[in-house]
């Protein structure tokens, strides 16, 4: 492990230790290991890829060209998934009323289970301070 006075010297006189790999080893090795996982998994390299080029796509700025032809179409992509998100939302939260799973209940099983871990935990201290003391 490099000192800090290791780091502060310049490169050419810093101490390299000549069994460890060099970067471009190491590098091969990184792809290899890559490699491997992408053959195990390959549906999750699939969507590992489209993730990085839908960020990509969307960190680089639409051409005014784009705007013109595509810009139709993302408007009404953008308003159905707003219509489709609020319906999803609205029909879930009423199933969970038809359920009983209002908010003011989670909030009471959440206090019950607080309160019933905190009487746990009193009662197994008290178990443990009976049994050190001999009682």
């Amino acid at each position: 492990m490099p000192t800090r006075s290791d780091i502060a010297r310049p490169a050419e006189t810093r101490r390299v230790d000549p069994g460890s790999p060099s970067p471009l080893v190491k590098a091969r090795e990184a792809a290899d290991r890559l490699g491997d996982q992408f053959n195990e998994a390959p549906l999750l390299a699939l969507g590992g890829g489209l993730a990085l080029g839908a960020l990509i796509a969307a960190l680089v700025p639409m051409t005014r060209r784009e705007k013109e032809i595509l810009g139709p179409v993302t408007d009404r992509i953008k308003d159905s998934a707003t219509t489709a998100a609020q319906a999803a939302r609205e029909a879930g939260t009423a199933r969970l009323g038809e359920l009983g799973l209002t908010r003011d209940r989670g909030n009471d099983v959440i206090r019950q289970i607080v309160e019933g871990a905190t009487d746990a935990l009193r009662t197994s201290a008290r178990a443990a301070a009976t049994s050190v003391r001999g009682e």
